[in-house]
């Protein structure tokens, strides 16, 4: 089972964002957050970038990027949480399930007021 939260605002599809670690954000970074409209978090995230660039070289460089890489990982997911939050999104549920689908039809089965705007 995956946890995901469940994120709406008035008039809006329902948002699923998945709890855990996240590939996407180890692999791809800041382009991974802007993808995801979180502007704030990738300028931050780039910005970190440049920063091991400018400083460190050789093996050390490698090993700080790996580290900067795991770090994104991890909170990728709540960087994008937090991107939601402060575009007017609220948390409507947490919600345990095996997939994305699932997740959706267990959310619109607990708010069926959901139904038009996120299927609509």
């Amino acid at each position: 089972m995956k946890v995901w939260t469940a994120h709406t605002r008035p008039g809006g599809a329902a948002l699923l964002v998945r709890e855990g670690f996240s590939w996407g954000a180890a692999l791809f970074g800041p382009f991974w957050l802007a993808a995801h409209r979180a502007w704030i978090a990738a300028a931050f995230a780039l910005a970190a970038w440049g920063v091991l660039g400018a400083v460190a070289a050789g093996p050390a460089a490698s090993v700080l990027a790996l580290g900067l890489m795991w770090i994104q990982g991890l909170v990728g997911n709540d960087l994008r949480r937090w991107a939601l939050e402060r575009r007017g999104f609220t948390l409507a549920h947490v919600i345990a399930a095996r997939n994305g689908d699932a997740a959706i039809a267990r959310l619109l089965d607990r708010r069926p007021d959901l139904i038009a705007d996120t299927l609509g």
